[in-house]
């Protein structure tokens, strides 16, 4: 077997999965149209903006969030792939660890970005009109995102030995991530304390420039953001293949 087809093979492994979990799929759709719905009419009931309704605001965050906790827990089939002892049937092929990895990061990818379309099929719904070049754009920066968090999810999941563990630790970074990002409110205006950690999240600049594009609004240009998430991906990709060569079964 070439690397090229071990690639294909472990991506299309974990696109099937996704696609027989159907409760996946549903969810994906059901728990962002919740936060708009509900927080955005609730929320956007006593929140002024300038020119946007407080809901087409945090369409951009929901986007993210989607992309975060689907690409952060797909982590989590690493550590099931070890207890059933899956992990160990792939890495006794001929397959480099380092093919298996991308073959994993390919996978993850490819299905926390089937989620996030799904929400922006919908968007029309949420007062936004996408053209051709706000799609391209959009899929783009969510692509470089999602690349990097699942990188995150397979480093945490190539250390944890179980889901249990590994669930406390995500949730640990998960919500510090999404909460810190700006997603749910704008980032000018705060405290010192919670600026600095707003600016170190990488998050913070995929939600910028996912605002940037959608709603013509910035805080750190779109360059920035496009330059801390290329770094943030290359970097937890670079880790994570580090990281899955040296786990141990």
């Amino acid at each position: 077997m070439s690397e090229l087809s071990g690639l294909y093979a472990i991506w299309y492994r974990e696109f099937k999965v996704f696609l027989r979990e159907k409760s996946r799929v549903i969810s994906s759709l059901i728990n962002p149209l919740l936060w708009l719905i509900i927080l955005g009419t609730g929320l956007g009931s006593s929140v002024s903006l300038k020119n946007y309704n407080y809901q087409t605001f945090i369409y951009p965050g929901v986007l993210a969030m989607v992309v975060m906790f689907s690409s952060i827990f797909f982590g989590a089939y690493v550590v099931w792939d070890k207890k059933i002892d899956f992990l160990k049937e792939v890495l006794i092929t001929p397959l480099n660890r380092t093919t298996i990895f991308f073959g994993k990061v390919l996978g993850g990818t490819t299905d926390a970005l089937i989620q996030v379309l799904i929400l922006i099929l919908l968007g029309g719904f949420f007062g936004i009109n996408y053209t051709a070049l706000m799609l391209i754009e959009t899929v783009l920066l969510l692509f470089i995102l999602t690349a990097g968090l699942v990188g995150l999810g397979l480093i945490i999941g190539s250390i944890m030995e179980s889901p249990e563990g590994f669930g406390l630790i995500t949730s640990f970074i998960i919500f510090p991530l999404f909460f810190l990002s700006g997603s749910l409110y704008p980032v000018e205006n705060l405290p010192g304390w919670m600026t600095v950690f707003v600016r170190i999240d990488p998050v913070t600049y995929a939600v910028d420039a996912l605002r940037e594009v959608i709603l013509g609004i910035t805080n750190f240009g779109v360059l920035t953001d496009m330059a801390v998430l290329i770094v943030f991906s290359i970097t937890m990709i670079g880790i994570g293949t580090v990281a899955f060569n040296r786990m141990k079964l």
